[in-house]
């Protein structure tokens, strides 16, 4: 299926943004280990959360978590220190060749029961689950921050706790921190205890009512069509949080260098949940930032300094190489179909000098199976007329309501066989 969108002449919206997806994944799995009844509310309803909780009501012998990196992460981690029996817990194609060696060495360490079913290194996993005794432990810190967060919320339900120590340059602090905040909001006790060493006490978690912000991450697509507009563009997004926990809130400093003002206002109880988004003048002549705490950002980023001409060095891109497909090169390929010339270089930073090529005269975008690429080249639409996506569903993954979203603003989404 494909879609072509064609984009509104003004922007002025209201939208209700989806819940974190972040959040949701890890207050999901800590409340199954508190063995409470009370669900987080505000769960978010994306492909990547209901496997998650699909999994934690059924327990089936074989898991099958799809493309959800997440998932796969925390629930191996989940089933190898909890009493729940044999499983196997698998994915997709590109899932099985997603790296996990990392995690289950680490839990292997513990006394985890883990093995591979195929390829050493990859899921699927056999795991017989029981509570582990805990320690100390080391694990790489440069590789991704899920591994370190599923480490961290299973510690907690080990017998003498955990000590987790870093190797290496850390990756995604901001994603570890928020475990750690997530982790406290349901009693545990975790510090950090050095610059690359956590310790978890062998403190339960206790069952606790959570609400889950909403996600700041689908926000970012929404600063990007305000940055690419060329009018007084004006949106208005729903239950974000000032001073949120979660790493890409930081898109609101980021997008001001390119022309979003951020204005947060005041509910009842004085709680700031709803931002409005407006345009204002400005021309930065070349961006240059590391996002390796910020990697989910990246395709929203490079789209909109693309489209606004202006020259880029993004650096902390590892990571992008082992996502749901190669975010490095798929950028590269589909940014030249709008006549951009991205270059990669040996620290898979991104880079674009202002060099063009001819743009394809009625672009379709590839999106490899991956959300984040329909994310983020659809507000080229602003730029590009008629702009097309192909197998625009992969949305669902994190944010489900996107396109009727989109519909609501205004763009004219129509499917095409």
């Amino acid at each position: 299926m494909r879609y072509k969108i064609t984009a509104p002449e003004a922007l002025d919206t209201s939208i209700k943004l989806p819940a974190s997806k972040s959040i949701s994944n890890r207050a999901l799995v800590i409340h199954a280990l508190t063995g409470g009844n009370q669900m987080p509310a505000n769960l978010s309803d994306c492909d990547d959360t209901e496997v998650i909780v699909r999994a934690l009501r059924d327990m089936p012998y074989t898991i099958d978590i799809k493309a959800a990196g997440t998932a796969m992460r925390f629930m191996t981690a989940y089933l190898a220190v909890t009493d729940s029996g044999e499983h196997v817990i698998t994915g997709t194609e590109r899932m099985q060749h997603r790296p996990i060696g990392i995690l289950v060495e680490a839990l292997r360490r513990l006394g985890a029961d883990i093995e591979y079913v195929g390829a050493e290194g990859y899921p699927p996993l056999r795991i017989r689950g029981r509570q582990l005794e805990g320690g100390a432990v080391e694990m790489e810190g440069n590789v991704s921050s899920q591994f370190i967060s599923a480490m961290l919320i299973a510690g907690a339900a080990m017998r003498q706790g955990m000590e987790l120590r870093l190797t290496g340059s850390i990756i995604s602090r901001p994603y570890i921190d928020l475990t750690l905040c997530t982790m406290r909001d349901f009693g545990a006790e975790v510090e950090w205890t050095g610059p690359n060493t956590i310790r978890v006490s062998a403190r339960p978690y206790r069952p606790t009512p959570y609400f889950i912000e909403n996600d700041w991450s689908a926000a970012s697509y929404w600063y990007e069509m305000v940055a690419l507009s060329d009018g007084e563009y004006q949106v208005k997004l729903e239950g974000l949080t000032d001073g949120s926990r979660q790493g890409d809130s930081v898109v609101r400093y980021l997008m001001s260098l390119l022309g979003v003002r951020t204005k947060f206002g005041v509910l009842d109880k004085g709680v700031p949940t709803t931002v409005t988004l407006s345009s204002h003048p400005i021309k930065l002549p070349r961006m240059e930032y590391n996002l390796v705490n910020q990697p989910d950002l990246a395709q929203t980023m490079i789209v909109t300094c693309a489209l606004k001409d202006i020259p880029f060095h993004f650096r902390g891109l590892g990571t992008l190489r082992i996502k749901e497909t190669d975010r490095i090169e798929a950028l590269k390929r589909e940014l030249a179909k709008l006549g951009y010339v991205v270059k990669s270089n040996a620290d898979n930073d991104l880079i674009w000098d202002g060099s063009r090529c001819q743009a394809d005269i009625h672009p379709v975008i590839e999106t490899y199976d991956d959300h984040r690429m329909a994310l983020a080249f659809a507000p080229a639409a602003l730029r590009f007329p008629d702009l097309r996506i192909n197998n625009p569903s992969v949305v669902t993954k994190s944010y489900p309501q996107y396109w009727d979203h989109l519909r609501s603003a205004g763009f004219v989404i129509e499917e095409e066989a």
